[in-house]
């Protein structure tokens, strides 16, 4: 799955990078004000060791542009697991800064691309089915503090949206955003 993580983003990476001097008609320099909708796969590593698997998230964030090429964004994410004796949902919420590589990287007009981190608290619920006698304390242990490492990319269709791609140490995401 790393492997294969890796790979996409480097693609990506030259992809953008071969296209930036193809196009020049216009260029997106603001990176905030940004809503970024996705989808994605993995789990808060406090929670996720737990249950062994891979879940599905929603995640929803928007962007304020801070410094040069440095945005900080609130987010929210939601998934859940559960199984014949539970269901547990979590629901990281925090504040995710980007780095944006794009003047580094020569990227073209409609690309962005960018490295980052999330620094939150991960709010953990977990309802017992009433059938089940067993410990209900052992998945309440969990650490709430988030941390999360990304790499991501870009396309601008247009001055107002674009799809994404977030590759991450917990949760990775592909969605629209919308500026």
């Amino acid at each position: 799955m790393k492997a294969l993580t890796v790979t996409v983003a480097l693609i990506l990476l030259m992809v953008g990078t071969n296209l930036s001097a193809q196009n020049r008609n216009y260029s997106y320099d603001s990176y905030g004000h940004t809503l970024n909708i996705g989808l994605g796969v993995g789990g808060y590593s406090s929670y996720y060791g737990y249950n062994g698997q891979t879940m599905a998230a929603f995640d929803i964030n928007y962007e304020f542009q801070v410094a040069r090429n440095f945005t900080l964004a609130p987010f929210i994410t939601l998934y859940s697991y559960s199984d014949p004796n539970y269901t547990t949902w979590v629901t990281p919420i925090g504040v995710k800064g980007s780095y944006y590589l794009d003047q580094l990287l020569h990227a073209g007009p409609h690309w962005n691309f960018y490295v980052g981190a999330s620094l939150g608290v991960a709010l953990v619920s977990t309802t017992w089915n009433n059938n089940y006698y067993g410990d209900r304390s052992y998945y309440t242990a969990a650490n709430p503090l988030y941390v999360d490492f990304h790499l991501g990319t870009e396309y601008r269709f247009n001055k107002n949206i674009g799809a994404f791609l977030d590759l991450s140490t917990g949760i990775s995401t592909i969605g629209i955003a919308i500026h």
